[in-house]
């Protein structure tokens, strides 16, 4: 008889990026059934599931409220960094474990925390790395205005400057903001060579719309001449752009190929955090930080993506990174490289190897 071990998910159901949130739990909870009713595993997975209504203020209270009443000590959730880091300090607390499916900015480890999808080294930088010889190095960037655009148009200034180029501009939007015609208004005076995008759900919908409005009164802001690039712009969201996304960039370690196993990179990172997580704790139930540690630095694990390695220092998964063009309904392939290993702090990013130029030091 399988043992029942209760674990958390902590995705929200509604509001301005509920597309990616549901994406996630579509991924656990599917990995969930397939492990259920796999024999090989002697362990049956219960979620225990609670809805934060995208209200970052509800993390960290319905986290406690899962490890208080059930026996769960790991929780697959959050999307937002703010929600992620909401939860850290319950986490440290009870001694659980958050599996986090999404990307994010860096500059982060915690044992209490495994990041299954992409950080800088394995999205921002190659991204940059394959846009500035084809377009030029002067972007423009824009972020929701919470960790993930300020931290990650931060590290994209240091970018564009080993790259010999300028930032142009940098705005942000509060979350689910849609009046985005300033933005269109100095995109159009400044001419940058590409548009770094980091808003999320509804306002980069609305951005990339009124874009291609821009692109059609003025071919230099075409995809062709002026793209912009995305390092969380998922399948899940093509719907909600329609024809506004077609041309534009992004990255990420998997996009769906026809037909497609997942539907995003975000599914497809949830439903790997709980095959991960099951495969440890089919050997021992009772697994904590330090057991998973100690796993992680002694194997790989095989998952429906291929086999995955896990850094036991920092617990960032070892990904491929792929670059997609959004064409009709889904995203064509135009580069890849596999098994990128995380470097989440960027020490070992090279400017010499990214962009051809070493990086420029003030000696006074």
């Amino acid at each position: 008889m399988k043992r029942r071990i209760e674990i958390g998910i902590l995705y929200s159901r509604s509001g301005s990026y509920q597309l990616v949130s549901d994406a996630c739990r579509m991924g656990a909870m599917r990995a969930i059934a397939d492990i259920n009713a796999d024999r090989r595993y002697g362990i049956e997975l219960v979620p225990v599931e609670r809805d934060p209504q995208s209200n970052a203020d509800r993390y960290a209270t319905l986290c406690e409220d899962i490890f208080k009443t059930s026996s769960a000590r790991h929780v697959v959730g959050c999307v937002t960094s703010w929600s992620r880091k909401e939860t850290i300090p319950v986490l440290e607390k009870a001694g659980g474990m958050l599996w986090y499916a999404c990307p994010y900015e860096g500059f982060e480890a915690n044992e209490h925390v495994v990041y299954m999808h992409a950080c800088p080294n394995q999205h921002l930088v190659p991204l940059m790395a394959h846009v500035v010889p084809r377009f030029g190095a002067n972007g423009f960037l824009l972020g929701s205005n919470y960790i993930w655009g300020w931290e990650m148009n931060r590290v994209a200034r240091d970018l564009i400057a080993d790259a010999g180029g300028k930032v142009l501009g940098e705005r942000y939007l509060r979350i689910g903001e849609t009046d985005v015609s300033r933005l269109i208004a100095e995109i159009r005076a400044t001419r940058p060579n590409f548009i770094l995008n980091n808003l999320i759900g509804t306002s980069s919908y609305a951005f990339l719309a009124a874009y291609r409005g821009l692109a059609g009164e003025d071919p230099a802001f075409s995809p062709e001449a002026c793209p912009v690039i995305s390092c969380n712009l998922t399948e899940g969201e093509l719907p909600a752009l329609g024809v506004s996304g077609k041309g534009h960039l992004s990255v990420g370690p998997y996009f769906a190929p026809r037909p497609a196993a997942f539907a995003s990179s975000f599914e497809a990172s949830a439903y790997a955090s709980v095959q991960v997580m099951a495969d440890v704790l089919s050997h021992d139930a009772d697994a904590g930080p330090a057991e998973f540690s100690k796993a992680f630095a002694e194997r790989r694990f095989s998952t429906r993506l291929g086999p995955i390695a896990i850094d036991a220092h920092s617990q960032h998964a070892t990904l491929p990174v792929i670059i997609g063009r959004i064409a009709d309904g889904f995203f064509e392939v135009v580069s890849r490289e596999d098994e990128v290993a995380p470097d989440p702090y960027l020490s070992r990013y090279d400017p010499a190897k990214t962009f051809g130029r070493p990086r420029l030091r003030v000696v006074s």
